[in-house]
């Protein structure tokens, strides 16, 4: 065994036999009942029914069809040339497949134009916080929740994290640009793949062996369940943050960025009757559904240990920056999650962190109101993201892609 493979494997045992001191009475996975009312909906209504037990059923009896039938590879050919908002369907597509995509592209009837515009501006100021958190913030998270990770780590991205991860950017920087619902942007066009995508894994990861031994007993993966964990790990959590930091937010800025990501949702097929409508739904179903899930797996220690490792390379080739990697998502996420994540302790550095961050946030905000600051700030924001995708990419072209196999070991 390679010393890093060992020292993978050390690190989850660690993390794992921590959990079992905890005994019963951990918090982790356990799934209370389901009381969020859908009264705190955009929708303002809805039967209530439990999300561990929905899922995508127009788009996961669609996919299954599209991988039986063999025309995986065609479509995600044609789907390469698919990448504005405004852009046409390619011709040659399943007459099936249009169909659903026609409908799954438009934007609800509830989307406000005006609040999206003003979310993008919001991304312009406060971009730097915002990457930070959703990158590297939500990242932790995700591989300390036990269902995302096994899903990740058994389904085909799995096999190669440094493209999964890109694809997964692609889809959070098409969020965050300034043109994202205007008809050059990308996002609607990257959250219908990404729809695509969840529906045939989840036909797909039902036949892995490796899954189905980790799935604690969910026989059909990514519930709406699962998809809003994932959904509160980068909004709900970014504007926690920003708020614990102390950082300038105006009340319009906070509910056209919550917009962004409802209508986000949307597109990625959650039910409207589960999108929070508002920051206090969005906490209290955040509670009910991210926080006692969280918990350590060995798949979750070692795609941290992967991703944490390309962030390194990103920042400093070589990855002799490590240890300040270690010690700035240790606390973007606190050591209860650092350690179920296996994320080594790093005296110095977090001491350096803890020190440094409440000044610079402080600094930065002095300067925000200065003229052509946030435009300044978003050039540097704009070319940090290009630069961490070029160094994901290695400079050749990512599709978010339907896959048609589980990953092989």
């Amino acid at each position: 065994m390679d010393p890093l493979s060992r020292r993978r494997m050390l690190i989850a045992g660690g993390a794992m036999g921590a959990l079992g001191a905890l005994g019963m009475a951990a918090p982790a996975q356990a799934r209370s009942l389901w009381t969020w009312s859908p009264s705190g909906s955009v929708a303002g209504s809805g039967p209530g029914t439990d999300p561990n037990w929905v899922w995508d059923e127009e788009a996961d009896r669609l996919l299954a069809s599209v991988i039986d039938r063999g025309d995986v590879p065609g479509v995600n050919q044609l789907l390469r040339s698919w990448t504005r908002n405004d852009q046409p369907l390619p011709d040659g597509l399943p007459r099936d497949l249009r169909e659903f995509m026609d409908r799954a592209r438009r934007l609800p009837s509830w989307a406000d134009q005006d609040k999206l515009n003003l979310a993008a501006r919001f991304n312009k100021t406060r971009g730097f916080y915002l990457n930070l958190l959703n990158g590297v913030g939500g990242g932790m998270l995700s591989t300390a929740i036990p269902r995302e990770a096994r899903a990740v780590y058994y389904s085909k991205g799995g096999a190669d994290m440094e493209d999964r991860v890109a694809k997964t950017s692609k889809l959070g920087f098409a969020v965050g640009a300034l043109n994202a619902y205007q008809p050059d942007g990308h996002i609607v066009v990257e959250a219908v793949k990404t729809r695509l995508v969840h529906a045939a894994v989840r036909h797909l990861l039902p036949k892995s062996p490796g899954w189905s031994g980790t799935s604690g007993g969910q026989k059909i993966p990514i519930s709406l369940a699962d998809m809003l964990v994932t959904w509160h790990t980068l909004p709900t959590f970014a504007m926690r943050k920003l708020t614990e930091w102390k950082v300038p937010v105006t009340r319009a800025e906070s509910e056209a960025y919550l917009h962004l990501w409802q209508v986000t949702a949307h597109l990625l097929g959650i039910r409207d009757e589960y999108i929070p409508a508002t920051w206090d739904a969005a906490e209290a179903q955040s509670r009910q559904l991210l926080d006692p899930v969280l918990g350590p797996t060995p798949e979750g220690v070692e795609l941290t240990d992967i991703l944490l490792g390309q962030l390194a390379e990103q920042t400093s080739p070589g990855g002799v920056d490590r240890p300040l990697v270690n010690a700035l998502a240790r606390y973007l996420v606190g050591d209860q999650v650092a350690d179920w994540d296996g994320i080594p302790r790093e005296p110095f550095w977090e001491g350096a962190i803890e020190a440094a961050w409440p000044k610079l946030v402080a600094f930065r905000e002095s300067l925000i109101p200065l003229p052509l600051v946030p435009a300044l700030a978003w050039t540097i924001d704009e070319a940090a993201r290009q630069y961490i995708m070029f160094c994901l990419t290695k400079g050749r072209a990512v599709h978010i892609e339907i896959p048609d196999a589980n990953r092989s070991f």
